[in-house]
């Protein structure tokens, strides 16, 4: 199945360059409509009222960080099945465990670049 580059997909970080960077990247892919929210928070707020086929979220974050967004996504009926790929400067084993636990569906160690965002969505989402 091919991948819907209109769909909703959703960037979530506190650090307004990193926003754009990924905004940038998701451009390059083809990704043409792009959200952003600055925490986890927010990013639920957001997700309740819009639906989205992708969430690329940012670990570390207040007053909801990545992780707890993602247990909540995981937990919520209507949002569980979302594909979600956690970012992080951290490539510490236990988080990576911890995020697989809570169901993330893919991990991208910071810095990344165009190939390996690619290859991360194309992981979640299929070929495209």
């Amino acid at each position: 199945m091919a991948v819907d580059m209109n769909m909703n997909v959703l960037i979530v970080d506190d650090y307004a360059t990193m926003l754009r960077i990924i905004k940038n990247l998701l451009k390059q892919l083809n990704f043409n409509n792009v959200d952003e929210a600055s925490n986890g928070q927010q990013a639920l707020e957001m997700m309740q009222l819009k639906i989205y086929g992708l969430v690329i979220s940012d670990w570390n974050m207040q007053p909801m960080t990545g992780i707890e967004l993602l247990k909540e996504v995981r937990k919520s009926e209507k949002l569980k099945a979302t594909p979600f790929i956690m970012v992080t400067a951290e490539s510490k084993t236990e988080n990576v465990v911890l995020a697989k636990e809570a169901g993330v569906s893919d991990y991208i160690v910071k810095p990344f670049n165009a190939d390996t965002l690619k290859g991360k969505v194309a992981s979640v989402l299929g070929a495209f």
